[in-house]
């Protein structure tokens, strides 16, 4: 059962929340008191999200934000502040993942530039923009959404590289916004049953037997993560990587099945 009250007077901004993880994100801050700025590129579709937890009696509201643009996110910031009269947590989830191509060297230039631009750079541009809002909360928190491919190999060249390059943010924008009273974290999510994967449903499951707690996580196990440490039960953390992927970078479960295999 979750707490209605942990979150409750804070401001939250999400980025990337109009399905699959932020939205998840975005129902459960607002379960536990929160009012929520749904945003994403999709206007039409984060404004459904939203519609759908003011159905719940929850406080939500949707915004148009391309986090690619420095004057939209500009935007959204201002939004959340003036709606909510304060912005408490910022939430980087937003992303771009492009198929690798056949060949590294038959990569674009444009291909790897969109992937950094909106998963890092992105980020980046969010953090810029709240941060003062988040210092002058006196609890602000910023939880950045990572991925096991930023840890590992898991294909993607220049998506795994912006997830890496996340990691590295918030470590250094942890150091720096300490004495301003905001704390800064990663949460790493392993593969999560998102609407990426339509239509890829069979595939996914089979997925299963690759994590050693014997299935694919599901956009609920992340939002849990990100607002822990969000929370003032995580307020003597910051800058920490929390990897929640079912154990898979853990271990290496091919070897053991070899292992079995053999022995």
């Amino acid at each position: 059962m979750t707490d209605t009250t942990r979150f409750a007077g804070y401001g939250v901004l999400i980025t990337g929340a109009a399905r699959g993880i932020g939205a998840a994100t975005a129902r459960r801050f607002a379960e536990e008191g929160a009012r929520v700025l749904v945003t994403d590129v999709d206007v039409p579709a984060a404004e459904e999200a939203a519609a759908g937890l003011r159905e719940l009696g929850l406080t939500a509201e949707a915004f148009g934000c391309d986090v690619g643009d420095r004057a939209s996110v500009a935007a959204a910031v201002q939004r959340a502040v003036d709606a909510f009269g304060s912005l408490d947590v910022l939430v980087n989830n937003a992303c771009h993942c492009t198929p690798d191509a056949p060949l590294f060297e038959d990569e674009t230039d444009d291909e790897w530039a969109a992937d950094l631009d909106i998963t890092l750079t992105g980020a980046f541009r969010c953090a810029r923009a709240a941060l003062p809002h988040l210092a002058e909360s006196g609890r602000g928190a910023v939880v950045n959404v990572g991925s096991v491919n930023g840890l590992t190999d898991f294909g993607n060249h220049a998506y795994s590289a912006a997830k890496a390059g996340l990691g590295s943010l918030t470590r250094t924008l942890a150091g720096h916004a300490a004495a301003r009273g905001v704390r800064v974290n990663l949460v790493v999510p392993g593969t999560v049953r998102t609407a990426a994967w339509e239509g890829r449903e069979e595939q996914l499951d089979s997925m299963r037997d690759l994590y050693p707690l014997g299935r694919v996580g599901e956009p609920e196990d992340i939002a849990a993560a990100i607002t822990f440490l969000a929370s003032r039960d995580a307020s003597w953390i910051t800058g920490t990587t929390l990897v929640v992927d079912g154990g898979i970078t853990a271990v290496n479960s091919g070897f053991q099945e070899y292992r079995r295999s053999k022995s």
